[in-house]
């Protein structure tokens, strides 16, 4: 067996993984023996049936089953050994050769692989950002008076005087834009470490791994419209964990199970239900916590707020006041 790299360019890079008939012909030879032990054919018992009719039914499958696992050892192997942090997962070649599976031949298998771009990156007291402050416009104000007194009315509710509406409007707009002006420095954060580190992608290689990892469920045309997008949100994951890194953080268990709390929290609320009674969130907590997906996404958003505190505490904000109505323009 003998595996070999080329160097394409500074992120992509071709493997080439030569495989000798020695280098599977024990794999084949236990694959043929378990599936005689389990082989089920009429005239003969079972574990019975000639070694010959077995091969001559599963020889090639057996052969594929048994190269398939040596690619996968040695390409594990080589990556790990050789200290590549890859992009993805290797895809097969263009260039790859035809490949004739009988038994004791030799196999050379080629792939194209992406090395995942150096990020080098600071946080310093001198990047400066904007942090907004909303102020509600007299028409904003207005349209939310005569919306809350039509709501009140359908649902027959006393009647508020001008001043008690005139409150409760500006407590929930101000609440409302302190959200909105929140998401967006979170949002211009992200954004100007991302310039910062300058980040180049293998675009084309990525385009096509998105392609083969989401097989049936994306189309060359889907993963074209929404690739922009993409390369910005991995750009930031690049960012994200360099600065875990340099910051010294770490995902805990504690930070995970308060992230969970916090979103079936919000699930209840978005429903309308308050005050839920502490063995329900816990309950809740503990399926959430049993969800692979849902932990890698609370694990995502942890780093996310971890990373965008500390650069708060670091950086310039400059505060900028700023209407909703321009706000909404930006």
């Amino acid at each position: 067996m003998n595996l070999t790299k080329k160097q394409i360019d500074d992120l992509n890079i071709e493997l080439t993984l030569e495989i000798a008939p020695e280098d599977y012909a024990e794999e084949v030879k236990k694959k043929l023996s378990e599936r005689r032990r389990n082989a089920e054919f009429k005239g003969f018992r079972k574990g019975m049936v000639p070694a010959s009719l077995i091969k001559r039914v599963y020889g090639e499958q057996v052969l594929v089953d048994a190269v398939n696992d040596v690619i996968t050892t040695s390409l594990d192997k080589y990556i790990s050994d050789n200290n590549l942090h890859l992009l993805g997962e290797p895809l097969g070649s263009e260039s790859q050769p035809e490949i004739v599976w009988e038994d004791g031949n030799s196999f050379t298998f080629v792939f194209d692989a992406a090395l995942s771009p150096e990020v080098n990156v600071d946080v310093e007291a001198s990047d400066t950002v904007s942090k907004y402050s909303i102020t509600s416009t007299a028409k904003e104000k207005s349209t939310m008076i005569e919306n809350l007194k039509k709501y009140r009315e359908d649902r027959k509710e006393e009647a508020l005087s001008d001043e008690e509406l005139e409150k409760d409007v500006t407590e929930r707009l101000k609440e409302e834009h302190r959200q909105e002006a929140e998401w967006r420095l979170n949002k211009d954060l992200r954004d100007f470490y991302v310039a910062k580190a300058g980040i180049t992608l293998p675009e084309a290689f990525l385009k096509r791994w998105l392609l083969a990892a989401n097989q049936g469920k994306l189309t060359a045309e889907d993963i074209e419209k929404d690739f922009s997008g993409f390369c910005e949100d991995f750009k930031w994951q690049l960012v994200r964990g360099h600065l875990m890194q340099k910051f010294g953080f770490k995902v805990e268990h504690e930070d995970i199970l308060e992230a969970a709390k916090a979103y079936v929290t919000y699930q209840y609320a978005m429903y309308g239900i308050g005050n839920v009674p502490e063995d329900m969130i816990t309950e809740a907590v503990a399926n959430v916590m049993k969800d692979r997906r849902q932990l890698e996404r609370l694990s995502e958003q942890v780093e996310d707020r971890k990373v965008i505190e500390k650069i708060k505490e670091t950086i310039t904000l400059k505060d900028k006041k700023i209407s909703s109505e321009k706000f909404r323009e930006l």
